[in-house]
């Protein structure tokens, strides 16, 4: 690739999934040039021949304007903005490997949605700890209500950029936005990073309340009282209330746990149905980050000592075997309580 090449790129995205590649896809057909990193050399080379990504967004043509290469050095050639969207369970992997590419200065945006099983960390503190020289690279963290199959048929959508830095937030709301990807900022990185993964797992449960044929009470009952245990979490973990009120939290929370195309939805629903959760995996190759996040956000919860029951539930129906059923007549079943809670009203100590 030339100087000049790199010269007028605008942006490299890393991980080729769906979003990913709805990503390239979103920023070439607004005239920018991309280079868009695919993991495996076979699929880049079908990818580069067919102009489509069959595996992940088949269907979509992929413009002119997006490169495709699986080698890291030649993606992460120049100083354009880099998008990470690879799922938790092999972000760690990638940055490391990218990392010897990638200069100090350069905006580093995460744009997937999920927390590292075992460690519990949020993306961009994987990137701020892989990268090294704290401080040196402006993290933004790119979440929303942002549905692949929606966007590349040209349907509206919003999403948030959220960073301590406000002048990279800008950055990537102008990198991004358009007449039909409408981007807002946000400072709270915490909380927009919280609630895109937390989220996954009450869209798990959504699937499942679907999938028993249960109706819209117990799913308006599940979609608020997964907020307020997103909430309870995000808050302790230092995240602002508003944010759970807002794009990344509510919204999403809206749209995936509602949407037959979320990939969380899909995975609970067919729980529900009776499909071991070995056999669903088995059969796709798209993630539901919200298996890996369901660990996570028990391991957080657990150590924190906070309150998190539908985490629990959807926690002991994956990996220890309890019916769909069973946990809900457990869920119901609880004591009682109130339904404000104290970190409704900011205080961060709220339990």
């Amino acid at each position: 690739m030339t100087s000049i090449e790199e010269a007028k790129r605008e942006a490299t995205i890393v991980g080729a999934g769906a979003w990913g590649t709805t990503l390239a896809w979103l920023l070439a057909e607004q005239g920018k040039s991309v280079a868009l990193w695919v993991r495996e050399p076979e699929l880049a080379e079908d990818m580069r021949e067919s102009r489509e990504n069959q595996i992940y967004l088949p269907g979509v043509e992929l413009p002119a304007l997006v490169m495709v290469t699986s080698d890291l050095q030649v993606a992460l050639a120049g100083d354009a903005p880099v998008l990470v969207a690879v799922p938790s369970h092999g972000f760690r992997d990638v940055v490391v490997r990218a990392a010897p590419y990638i200069g100090a200065g350069r905006l580093m945006v995460n744009a997937g949605k999920g927390l590292e099983r075992g460690s519990g960390m949020r993306m961009s503190e994987i990137l701020a700890e892989e990268l090294g020289e704290p401080n040196a690279y402006p993290l933004v963290a790119l979440s929303g209500p942002n549905l692949s199959g929606e966007i590349v048929q040209g349907m509206p959508a919003i999403s948030v950029a959220a960073s301590s830095d406000p002048a990279a937030a800008r950055r990537v709301q102008a990198l991004l936005n358009s007449s039909r990807f409408r981007v807002y900022c946000n400072y709270d990185i915490i909380g927009v990073e919280l609630c895109g993964a937390l989220k996954n797992i009450i869209a798990l449960a959504a699937g499942m309340c679907d999938g028993l044929g249960f109706g819209d009470n117990a799913k308006a009952a599940l979609i608020t009282r997964g907020l307020a245990e997103i909430g309870r979490l995000g808050v302790k973990l230092g995240a602002q209330p508003a944010t759970f009120w807002g794009i990344a939290g509510v919204g999403d929370l809206i749209a995936t746990c509602n949407s037959r195309l979320s990939r969380n939805w899909q995975v609970g629903a067919r729980v529900a149905r009776g499909e071991s959760l070995s056999a669903i995996q088995d059969s796709t190759t798209a993630v539901a980050e919200g298996i890996h996040t369901t660990v996570a956000g028990r391991q957080i919860a657990t150590r924190l000592g906070i309150e998190a029951p539908v985490t629990n539930a959807v926690y002991r129906i994956l990996f220890e075997g309890v019916s769909p059923t069973q946990a809900v007549t457990q869920l119901m079943s609880r004591p009682e309580k109130a339904e404000v809670e104290p970190w409704q009203s900011g205080n961060s100590k709220a339990e």
